[in-house]
């Protein structure tokens, strides 16, 4: 019984982890004032015919603080990128200069700083529903091995262990959250 206990911990351990991990990486697409690669992450170009990661067919570089230049490594591609990131939606306004494109990033004004940390929030709020939903999956599994003759005490001792890590995890996307913020909000 012990081991199939574990093992609903270890499951639920690992989603609560894929979560955490997810927003990070969410966070990385949400901008807070320098110019990163990560940016551009999220554009597909029409590469002849199928939708490709800008990232398999040019070099995203950040030459300054404020600026991303995209170079393809094919000439034909200056055009499908720079519209493939006028449609990706970012705010970017892209300029071909014939040999790559460069991306001036704007700086931020206050309300879409608060519309980044908005954003920000909302994808914390998403996180932490992850983590929720692993908690109540492996309350259940629990509750199920408790029906099948697995002592209550035992069970209960479980069920507190996943409330611990779902505390764990819940806090360490608060941190993550405010760091974020902190990072958007500074001017």
């Amino acid at each position: 019984m012990m081991e199939e206990i574990d093992f609903i911990l270890d499951s639920s351990e690992e989603s609560m982890k894929g979560s955490l991990s997810h927003l990070e990486k969410e966070f990385l697409n949400i901008r807070a004032g320098k110019a990163s690669p990560a940016m551009l992450g999220s554009v597909k170009v029409d590469y002849y015919g199928s939708q490709t990661p800008l990232s398999q067919v040019a070099n995203v570089n950040t030459p300054d603080a404020r600026t991303l230049t995209v170079t393809p490594w094919e000439k034909a591609m200056l055009q499908p990128i720079e519209k493939a990131i006028m449609i990706a939606n970012l705010g970017f306004n892209p300029m071909n200069n014939g040999e790559n494109i460069i991306i001036n990033i704007p700086a931020l004004t206050e309300e879409r700083r608060r519309d980044l940390v908005k954003q920000a929030k909302a994808e914390a709020e998403d996180a932490k529903i992850g983590v929720r939903n692993a908690r109540k999956d492996a309350n259940t599994e629990i509750k199920k091995l408790e029906k099948d003759g697995t002592s209550e005490d035992v069970c209960k001792k479980a069920e507190d262990d996943i409330q611990e890590l779902t505390n764990a995890y819940i806090k360490k996307i608060d941190d993550l959250l405010a760091h974020k913020e902190a990072e958007i909000m500074k001017v």
